[in-house]
């Protein structure tokens, strides 16, 4: 499983081109995402070569879709380009076409999942077309010329769902120009992941008579303001001892940081982690929590994981000392631990605090360049301000901050439990940048959102697929605690056991695969969806 170390686990964890967002990210991880002068600017090599491998195309397509809602005046009449990119290799008559919806990313990203994943897959089962389909303002399908507030207004699920009813009512494919491929005529499948997958739910209830199915993976159809139930496949499913070390160094943290603020324990603390030049508390509690972050970026496929979840573990789980370094630490983290309430735990909990601070040191400090508010601080109203065509950062933030939310909190953590992360992570801090970026001071409007069915979203020829272990379990339809549902063809219903985000959507190339690999739960999930979706065309077929 293991293929990257856990440096390269951190970076993953703020990759766009794979998941929502750990939220919030210090700026000088946003600045990451600002898009330079070269057209592949961000994307890796393999993403540049499955460019050239698959031409991009273009649909001319309305910016507004509704001109009877005043929250998009004032209103356009304007087009703009928004990209596709296609497969027409296993299409035979009567087969189907095959959408993955982009998402939150360049589209670019996604080609992988053409060359050989999920939508190859499903193509070469169905005798279908594959598409990849850019979401409007992420890579180059951009409808307006700056990214201010003010041009943001036509960034909504609305419509964006209704751009991609759009494409499926006028795309023609080049090279099959002469088959009626239209909705009415062939069936349209949409399949998506994470947010993509709760945007193809929610274009299978919205246009039904456009998108004849769709695979929700990992979708998050229920948008939570307060996401603090996103460590909760950490708590559930992590390793027991790493579940607990953290949860006790995390109120150790706390009772330093809120029940001795304004002392000078707050700069001790800072300063064994070799963080002292943190300004404001929150930031230096954000910087030293990215161990526990790690589970999302577990994949099955070596060339996308990262092992850094279990890395991390291990070290916070260890009685041994693993930094010899750190023991000049000793005397000053073995006070920290009884000012913060743990005298009685001070044999077991000192090496594992000793080892906490080396991973961070490890993966974080040692890394930093510069100032550490300049690598660590959401604090900076003058980066914030700026909103031209380049700062692509903006984009998934402005839909966290208006209608998603997810804002992953330890505040709101009930009193009665631990939490994995500070509760000086809270909402005030977490939507810094929802007021600072956007002038929003209010909630995002997640009642919106949710009014299509949120938890108890269901629909005929709409599947869901979920990750047993996925931290965003717990906004979807398999989310801990709700009543199970039953698995038929029409609506099929699957968890994968001990695994994390869209798991499924992943593939290899024939010559790489072996009995067990993919793994079995993986293997047989996209047997099953292969089946399914059959299901569905023949039934298309059948009803013309």
């Amino acid at each position: 499983m293991v293929r990257y170390g856990a440096v390269a686990g951190l970076i993953a964890l703020v990759s766009v081109a794979q998941a929502i967002q750990k939220h919030p990210l210090p700026i000088s991880e946003l600045a990451k995402q600002i898009r330079g002068r070269d057209a592949h600017d961000g994307l890796s090599t393999r993403d540049v070569d499955l460019a050239a491998l698959y031409p991009e195309y273009n649909l001319t397509t309305p910016i507004d879709h509704f001109h009877n809602d005043s929250s998009y005046e004032p209103h356009s009449n304007g087009t703009f380009d928004m990209r596709y990119w296609y497969d027409t290799q296993f299409y035979k008559p009567g087969g189907p076409v095959i959408v993955l919806a982009g998402g939150e990313t360049d589209g670019a990203g996604r080609l992988p999942f053409l060359q050989k994943g999920i939508v190859y897959q499903l193509a070469k089962a169905t005798g279908g077309v594959g598409v990849i389909l850019e979401h409007r303002y992420y890579g180059s399908s951009i409808p307006v010329e700056d990214f201010s507030t003010k041009n943001m207004r036509f960034l909504t699920t609305d419509q964006a769902l209704a751009d991609t009813a759009y494409f499926a009512k006028n795309v023609k494919f080049d090279g099959l120009e002469d088959v009626d491929l239209s909705p009415e005529k062939a069936p349209w499948i949409a399949y998506g992941g994470s947010y993509a997958g709760a945007f193809v739910a929610f274009l299978r209830v919205l246009y039904p008579d456009v998108y004849y199915g769709a695979i929700s993976s990992s979708g998050v159809p229920e948008a939570i303001w307060d996401y603090w139930q996103y460590f909760e496949g950490a708590a559930v499913y992590g390793p027991p001892v790493c579940v607990e070390t953290t949860q006790k160094l995390t109120h150790i943290i706390d009772n330093i940081l809120i029940g001795k603020a304004g002392s000078d324990y707050v700069g001790q603390l800072k300063a064994v982690f070799g963080l002292p030049n943190v300004t404001y508390d929150n930031d230096f509690a954000s910087a030293i929590n990215g161990g526990i972050y790690g589970l999302q970026s577990l994949n099955w496929d070596p060339s996308q994981s990262s092992n850094s979840f279990f890395i991390y573990c291990a070290n916070v789980s260890s009685d041994s000392v693993l930094y010899p370094a750190t023991e000049a630490r000793r005397a000053s983290v073995e006070e920290l631990i009884k000012v913060g309430g743990y005298e009685d735990e001070l044999e077991t909990l000192a090496n594992r605090f000793l080892n906490y601070i080396g991973y961070v040191n490890m993966t974080s400090v040692s890394r930093c360049r510069g100032s550490q508010d300049g690598c660590y601080s959401t604090h900076d109203s003058s980066f914030y301000a700026q909103d031209d065509i380049t700062q692509s950062w903006r984009l998934w933030q402005y839909q966290v901050c208006t209608q998603w939310g997810y804002l992953q909190t330890g505040s709101g953590v009930p009193e009665d439990q631990l939490p994995l992360i500070s509760r000086t992570i809270d909402v005030d801090y977490s939507a810094l940048i929802c007021r600072e970026a956007f002038n929003l001071t209010e909630p995002g409007d997640v009642e919106y959102i949710n009014r299509l069915g949120g938890f108890n979203i269901s629909y005929p020829r709409l599947a869901f697929i979920d990750g047993e272990w996925d931290p965003w379990r717990a906004a979807g339809v398999h989310a801990i605690g709700l009543p199970e549902r039953p698995n038929t063809p029409s609506e099929p219903y699957i968890l994968i056991d001990s695994a994390v985000h869209h798991w499924d959507e992943n593939g290899v190339f024939p010559n790489e695969t072996r009995p067990d690999f993919p793994p079995a739960p993986v293997a047989d999930t996209q047997a099953q969806m292969a089946t399914f979706v059959k299901g569905w065309v023949q039934e298309f077929t059948g009803k013309c």
